[in-house]
């Protein structure tokens, strides 16, 4: 006899359906493959030779099947090629943000706070006396009452100016943030892939902004030997080139992009591998990666400078720990009056998601 199978009390299947624990790691080897399917299953695959992911009841065929009846993939295209659809891009990202921020439930628009109390739309837990000029649904009822009977006693209970207690409330201010990625080739060699991190903080960066902050803005910049942006829902196919890293049109394009912003805060993040290694100068690309190039360093300079006078700062994620870049970043940093992290790939993450977070308690003047 069977018997009875308590899955909500299973350590291993953390209440989970078999699944949805087959899609948690689907989701994961997405990333992984940057959105090959074929590659990602075959990967399933080996991993259930090995670690006996399925069983007689739930084999991995019948995983595909519901993975087509659920509208996560599908094969109505041109091609007839398996492919993921905008509901599976989304579990990414969404995977994406509770591995790296954790479980965040949607509030209210704009959750930027700042130290400015005014006519917000964030109750501020703080009261004061009541001032001419003040409006009427800034008063808290049940303060003033309280305030009335304290006063007056109960018996002749009366409400006066002198009783009223006024609620501040915050402003929340809205943000525009670009994020460049680093794609060129330096990004998987040595044996170490650094992209993936970065896609997943991008997708979970871009999730956590539409959820919890849907007034604020992030616009995703990739560049190699030149820069472009590219759409939320092109990130898990985001590939690494044979590219060289032009910092500067990176820059450029993030400076264009934040100047249309209508948003009073803005900024940039860069997360890289590398030094800037290339320049184009009219039809051609200006090349050398021996080395610190003044000519190429010079102009990363300068745009850190021109941000700084836009009030754009720059926040650079730098994954690596040479000391030559260490002294280029310094430097890139302290003409921008920005941030700096040499951050490694595991923290990556965190850090990205500590200084967005910061950004609440700038204030709006």
């Amino acid at each position: 006899m069977k018997g009875f199978h308590f899955t909500k009390f299973d350590a291993d299947s953390d209440g989970k359906s078999k699944f949805q624990q087959l899609l948690d790691l689907f989701m994961q080897l997405l990333t992984y493959t940057s959105g090959d399917v074929g590659e990602a299953m075959q990967w399933m695959n080996e991993l259930d030779k090995q670690y006996k992911l399925t069983d007689d009841e739930y084999g991995m065929g019948d995983f595909i099947d519901e993975l087509k009846e659920k509208g996560y993939l599908t094969d109505q295209n041109e091609q007839g090629e398996i492919r993921i659809t905008p509901k599976t891009e989304q579990g990414i990202r969404r995977s994406s943000l509770e591995e790296i921020f954790g479980k965040l439930k949607k509030t209210k628009q704009g959750d930027h706070k700042t130290f400015k109390p005014g006519q917000g739309d964030e109750i501020n837990p703080e009261t004061r006396q009541f001032q001419f000029g003040d409006m009427l649904e800034q008063i808290d009822f049940t303060e003033s009452i309280r305030n009335a009977q304290i006063n007056h006693g109960i018996d002749s209970f009366r409400m006066q100016e002198d009783d009223l207690s006024i609620r501040e409330t915050d402003f929340k201010a809205q943000t525009s943030t670009v994020l460049m990625i680093d794609i060129s080739h330096s990004m998987i060699l040595y044996g170490e892939d650094r992209i993936t991190p970065a896609k997943k903080v991008a997708m979970a960066l871009s999730e956590l902004i539409k959820t919890r902050y849907p007034k604020d803005t992030l616009d995703i910049v990739v560049f190699g030997n030149d820069a472009w942006p590219i759409e939320v829902k092109d990130l898990p196919y985001l590939q690494v080139g044979p590219y060289h890293t032009n910092t500067v049109a990176g820059l450029e394009l993030a400076m264009d992009i934040l100047r249309r912003r209508k948003n009073p805060n803005k900024q940039i993040f860069m997360i890289t591998d590398g030094k800037p290694t290339c320049l184009k100068i009219g039809k051609r690309y200006y090349k050398n990666s021996f080395g610190l190039d003044r000519k190429v360093v010079n102009r990363c300079i300068n745009l850190a400078a021109q941000c700084k006078k836009l009030k754009i700062p720059i926040t650079t994620f730098m994954i690596a720990t040479d000391p030559y870049l260490q002294k280029f970043v310094q430097e890139f940093t302290e003409m921008n009056n920005g941030k700096a992290f040499f951050a490694s790939l595991d923290k990556l993450g965190a850090f990205i998601f500590k200084d967005f977070e910061s950004g609440k308690r700038k204030t709006v003047y």
